[in-house]
């Protein structure tokens, strides 16, 4: 949890320190654009998430081989929704635009 905390944290610290020269060109956080950065934590959450599926799949895999094949489709399958769910909340990040 601590390591995946460390990750969030470096990747909001990028994002928000590479969106500088756009918020000196607009005057202020007047041009932060929140949708995009809540659409950087929704990427960051989603790959997480299917990492932490991968990752468990893997290793449920390597310990009782005779049941792979049912591990893997339970894997695409909820790597499937959470995908979904990501999808959803972008779209969500990119109607707030407007």
């Amino acid at each position: 949890m601590l390591q995946s905390m460390k990750i969030v944290g470096t990747a909001m610290a990028i994002v928000l320190t590479t969106g500088m020269p756009a918020l000196a060109q607009t005057g202020g956080l007047g041009g932060l654009n929140l949708a995009s950065v809540g659409a950087g934590i929704v990427i960051i959450g989603a790959g997480l998430g299917i990492g932490k599926i991968g990752a468990s799949a893997v290793e449920s895999m390597a310990r009782q081989p005779e049941v792979a094949a049912s591990v893997q489709t339970a894997m695409i399958i909820s790597a499937a929704l959470i995908e979904g769910a990501a999808f959803f909340a972008l779209i969500i990040c990119i109607m707030s635009v407007g």
